[in-house]
């Protein structure tokens, strides 16, 4: 039997060349890279009718004329959407196996009960993968400008949206609206359900909204907005990758009609 092999060093996910230039995942009945005696072999939720596995190696491989290791970021531009998305699944699995090897009620090990539970060999308390939920909104000022801002936490030179994690206790329409005051000091109104995006860095689900801009003055949260403004549709900044659900927003404002 053939299995996709998901296979990561650290932040790293090994890719396999085919002769046309494209890449894929290994998919063969042995594991690509052999297994070491401590090696967890996990069990991965099917993609269509192909079972999947994934596990961790200790060194990344170089100078292989058959694989290739890559960041699972930037391996959203080298596989198919359905690769990437389950290579996102099979690594949030594996930060949640190496963060779970004690109970936190009593200290003993935990061992796998199901392919996505463990169970606790001395007190019994069963634990499962835990997403964290955060939203992320694209606020317009009307249908030709919004608000763009850059965070003190990216790494490259552009501009994106306003978004922070989901707090105890809140809906996720109270946590839009927080996030934008504390960010931002600006209130917003009608807000809209876009979509949701997995976000595996390392175990996140990102839940998007449109809204409007219902008044105030920006005033910068300096510790985690650097700069922020108001940004027409013909005059742009360097906006965020593709592969992030603030691009998806900003692509479907752009691409709506304004006369709509």
């Amino acid at each position: 039997m053939r299995y996709y092999y998901f296979v990561f060093c650290k932040d790293d996910i090994m890719l396999e060349k085919k002769a046309d230039g494209t890449y894929t995942i290994p998919y063969q009945e042995e594991p690509p890279i052999a297994l070491k005696p401590w090696t967890t072999l996990l069990n991965v939720s099917a993609l269509g009718n192909a079972e999947v596995k994934a596990y961790t190696i200790d060194t990344p491989v170089f100078d292989n004329d058959k694989y290739e290791m890559c960041p699972l970021r930037q391996s959203y531009y080298k596989l198919p959407e359905a690769l990437y998305l389950k290579a996102g699944k099979c690594a949030e699995l594996i930060y949640w196996d190496k963060n779970t090897k004690f109970c936190g009620v009593c200290g003993g090990h935990m061992h796998f009960h199901t392919d996505i539970s463990k169970r606790c060999e001395m007190c019994g308390k069963e634990i499962w993968p835990q997403l964290s939920p955060a939203v992320i909104v694209l606020i317009h000022r009307d249908a030709d400008t919004v608000l763009l801002a850059r965070g003190r936490s990216f790494r490259r030179d552009f501009y994106g949206l306003i978004a922070g994690f989901v707090e105890t206790g809140e809906t996720l329409e109270e946590a839009v609206q927080r996030e934008v005051m504390e960010e931002t000091g600006l209130s917003i109104k009608n807000l809209r359900y876009f979509g949701s995006q997995p976000w595996p860095y390392p175990c996140g689900i990102m839940v998007g909204f449109h809204a409007d801009y219902a008044g105030g003055e920006l005033h910068l949260q300096r510790e985690e907005i650097s700069k922020a403004a108001w940004f027409h549709r013909d005059n742009l900044p360097n906006l965020p990758e593709k592969l992030s659900i603030a691009r998806r927003l900003i692509d479907d404002w752009i691409n709506t009609p304004t006369d709509s």
